[in-house]
C-alpha cells in the first residue's frame, strides 16, 4: 500500500475510502442508471455524460493539501462526481430542474458559477449541484449508507466544457498570475466562446420561432406566404397533399401504399422552379390528370400490389419536365436526384418516355 507521507487523521480518511470504495461504485451505477433513463424519458438531447470516482492518489493529493478540513470522508462531496455536457445553456437549465426532481440538492455547498461573472471565468462556469439520492427514489436495505452519500453534479455546456480542458491542458488558472500577454489573449478568447454560446441559444430559439411560424402559415392555408424550404415541405407533407393522386392511382391495380421519403424531391421541386407551397398546389393542379393517365399505362397490365407513396410526385414531376419541354435530359436529372447518379437512370428515362409518348399532350 502506498505511502503518501500524510497525517494521522488524513491516513484514517484514506482508510475510510479504501473501504467505502464498493459503495462508491454502487452510488456510481444507481445515479448514472436514473439520469439516463430520466434524461430518456424527457427527451433532452444530452452531448455527454461521464462519471468518476476519484482515484486514490488524486484524494490523497487533495488531503495534502487541505485534510484538516474534513472531519469524515462524508465531508468530501466530489469522491464520485457526474458531469452531463449540453449543446445550450437553455438545456443547462433544463438538467438542473431535472435533478432538482431527482435528488436532495445540498444548496449551502452547491454553485452556479455561470453567476460569477468573472471575466475571464467562462472555463469554470458550470452549475455545480451538490446531491444525496432520496430513499423516495432509491433504497437498498442492504445497502442504506447510500442514502447518506453526497456526490457532485456538474452541468455545463459543451463550449464550457473544451474550455476547462483547454485550460486544463495548458496547465492554466485564473488565480495564479501568468504573463499578462497569455492572460489577455485567454479571456478574449473566453469572450468570444461565451458570446457563441448564447449567439447559439439565441439562433436556436429563432430558428424555432421560424419552424412555428411557417407550420402555423401551413395549417392555415396560407401557402403563398411560405418558401419552400426543408422544414417547410415536412410541415406541408403532413397535410398529405399527394395522398389524393397516390390513392388513385393505387386503384389501379389495388396495390397497398408504403411509406417513401417525398423530401429528396425537393431539390428537384426548385429546380423546376416551384418556390412557394403555393407552387406546389398548383403543379399538383395542372399535372394531376396526366400524372395520373401516366399510371394507367405503367400499371395498366401489371399485377403490382405494393406501390411506394412517392409514385404519384414522381408522376407529376415526369409529366411536368416533358411539358415543358426538358425530355431525356430532364427525366435523368430527376432520376439522378432521387436515386443517385447511375448508369441506369439514362435506360430508365428512356422507359419512361418510351410510356409518356402515349400521353396527349405528347402530340400538342
Amino acid at each position: 500500500m502506498e505511502n503518501y507521507g500524510l497525517d494521522l487523521h488524513c491516513e484514517m480518511l484514506l482508510e475510510e475510502y479504501r473501504n467505502k470504495l464498493p459503495l462508491y461504485k454502487h452510488l456510481q451505477k444507481v445515479v448514472t442508471d436514473l439520469l439516463q433513463k430520466r434524461i430518456m424519458k424527457t427527451g433532452l438531447e444530452v452531448n455527454s455524460m461521464e462519471s468518476r470516482i476519484k482515484a486514490e492518489p488524486s484524494l490523497a493529493g487533495k488531503l495534502q493539501l487541505k485534510g484538516n478540513k474534513y472531519q469524515s470522508l462524508a465531508d468530501i462531496t466530489d469522491i464520485f462526481g457526474i458531469r452531463i455536457i449540453m449543446f445550450y445553456n437553455e438545456d443547462v437549465d433544463r438538467i438542473a430542474s431535472l435533478a432538482e426532481t431527482l435528488f436532495d440538492i445540498d444548496w449551502p455547498n452547491s454553485v452556479d458559477k455561470r453567476k460569477q461573472h468573472e471575466f475571464d471565468s467562462f472555463g469554470y462556469n458550470s452549475l455545480h449541484y451538490i446531491c444525496l439520492l432520496p430513499k423516495s427514489v432509491y433504497y437498498d436495505k442492504d445497502h442504506p449508507e447510500l442514502n447518506h452519500m453526497r456526490f457532485e453534479l456538474q452541468m455545463r455546456t459543451a463550449l464550457q466544457h473544451v474550455w476547462s480542458a483547454i485550460q486544463h491542458d495548458i496547465g492554466y488558472k485564473s488565480e495564479i498570475e501568468t504573463p499578462l500577454e497569455y492572460h489577455r489573449n485567454l479571456s478574449r478568447l473566453a469572450g468570444m466562446l461565451e458570446l457563441a454560446d448564447n449567439e447559439f441559444s439565441r439562433i436556436r430559439a429563432a430558428v424555432a420561432e421560424y419552424r412555428r411560424r411557417a407550420l402555423s402559415l401551413v395549417r392555415s392555408g396560407k401557402l403563398d406566404e411560405v418558401q419552400i424550404d426543408g422544414d417547410t415541405f415536412s410541415s406541408y407533407l403532413q397535410l398529405g397533399p399527394f395522398d389524393k393522386l397516390n390513392r388513385k392511382i393505387a386503384a389501379i391495380t389495388q396495390a397497398e401504399l408504403h411509406d417513401a421519403n417525398l423530401l429528396i424531391y425537393l431539390p428537384m421541386l426548385r429546380r423546376m422552379g416551384l418556390h412557394t407551397l403555393a407552387d406546389i398546389e398548383k403543379f399538383i393542379a395542372n399535372n394531376f390528370d396526366d400524372a395520373y393517365q401516366l399510371a394507367l399505362i405503367q400499371l395498366g397490365s401489371t399485377d403490382i400490389d405494393i406501390l411506394a407513396e412517392n409514385v404519384g410526385l414522381q408522376n407529376l414531376c415526369i409529366v411536368s419536365l416533358l411539358k415543358a419541354g426538358n425530355g431525356k435530359p430532364g427525366l435523368t436529372q430527376l432520376f439522378d436526384v432521387i436515386n443517385g447518379k447511375r448508369p441506369e437512370n439514362e435506360k430508365l428515362a428512356d422507359l419512361v418516355l418510351e410510356q409518356a409518348s402515349r400521353l396527349s399532350f405528347m402530340h400538342q
